[in-house]
């Protein structure tokens, strides 16, 4: 749901932007809200679910979500847009949190990896196929049909909780922590080398994905000249290639241990940003050659870094199952955020900004996990 409510309404920025009567920077601010709504939510969501079980605390999250969601379909000033936005991620994150903790209540290992990588198949089919659907959504019930529809979607959410996910958080390991014992457990985490050394390896590289995503349009539709069809498929392929790593991922640990895969996995990255700094030096032409596969390598590698990590990083925190999942996100989120920001820093005119993130999010997990695990 998170991801889903992030590219469904990017096709509609324009239309969004007149019938509000604002401009292009504050509907990128309506997305910034969103962002910093799911980097605090998650904070916020995990202790919640360690002292309330996984149901309730999702099936408010679904309610909230949808609400906002319809707040959203009625608002009529940018300001009620973007603060409806927050409000709608607060409800979204929480979907992103408990599911990790839950794939955590009820496996372990290469359990848990095989379940999480069934959630990035999840995960990844939202930026394939969530600006299609917000493309004919436009057309068919103009932009308030949109968010109108996520609202219908949270609503068809809650029924499939409520029917069919039973509670995965016993009561006698539910946790009754004060707001000092909650934030002991994240100093705890954050301490604790067993959970930063894998959490890292995974947010560090994901950073230089938000990296791609903020900068591609301008690097592939400018700087090499493709056509915003082309640039679709390019993004659609690098997404489908998420996609497809952490399948094979998950067939991997069946016959090898998830650390072994994640120390193998965080090699192919650093080969993507080798391929990405030379084609960003070569510039335009021959350089695309290089800048390509260097992304396709970069994005697809995620597949199985960020399931690896997730279940690594989780395996010893079972009684803070929630606090664990949502400091990922958390991190996960914060990162992404300065990765974005940085690219827009360092904007040259040139792909060099993006494939320097990219570069330095993919150096910095493999060395985060070498260093700290």
């Amino acid at each position: 749901m998170g991801p889903l409510a992030i590219d469904t309404y990017l096709p509609a920025f324009p239309v969004i932007a007149q019938a509000l009567g604002t401009d292009a920077a504050h509907m990128q601010g309506t997305l910034a809200a969103y962002f910093a709504g799911l980097a605090l939510g998650q904070a916020a969501m995990g202790p919640m679910t360690d002292r309330f079980g996984r149901r309730w605390p999702l099936l408010a999250g679904l309610t909230l979500f949808a609400l906002a969601s319809l707040g959203c379909a009625l608002a009529t000033s940018v300001e009620q847009l973007t603060l409806l936005r927050f409000a709608q991620s607060l409800g979204g994150c929480a979907g992103m949190v408990i599911s990790r903790a839950v794939v955590r209540d009820v496996a372990q290992e290469q359990a848990a990896v095989r379940l999480m990588a069934r959630l990035m198949l999840v995960m990844g089919l939202a930026p394939i196929l969530a600006p299609l659907l917000g493309g004919w959504l436009l057309s068919a019930f103009g932009w308030r049909g949109i968010f109108a529809t996520l609202a219908a979607y949270a609503a068809a959410m809650s029924c499939v909780v409520w029917f069919l996910l039973p509670e995965t958080l016993p009561v006698e390991r539910r946790r009754r922590d004060s707001m000092m014992g909650i934030l002991r457990v994240y100093g705890q985490l954050l301490a604790d080398r067993r959970f930063m050394g894998p959490a890292l390896a995974g947010a560090l590289p994901l950073g230089g994905m938000f990296a791609y995503i903020a900068s591609s349009p301008f690097v592939m539709m400018e700087v090499h000249g493709l056509t915003p069809t082309v640039y679709a498929m390019v993004f659609r392929a690098n997404a489908a290639g998420l996609i497809v790593m952490s399948q094979v991922n998950a067939w991997a640990t069946r016959h090898l241990p998830p650390a072994r895969l994640l120390r193998i996995a965080l090699l192919v990255p650093l080969a993507g940003a080798v391929l990405l700094l030379i084609g960003a030096v070569m510039g335009p032409g021959l350089g695309f050659a290089f800048l390509l596969p260097g992304l396709a390598l970069s994005i697809a590698a995620l597949g199985a870094i960020l399931p690896l990590s997730a279940a690594i990083a989780m395996q010893p925190h079972r009684r803070v199952a929630g606090s664990a999942s949502a400091l990922l996100g958390t991190l996960q989120f914060s990162l992404g955020a300065v990765a974005g920001a940085l690219t827009g820093v360092l904007h040259d005119g040139t792909a060099l900004p993006m494939a320097i993130v990219v570069a330095c999010g993919s150096v910095g997990g493999f060395l985060a996990y070498r260093m700290l695990r």
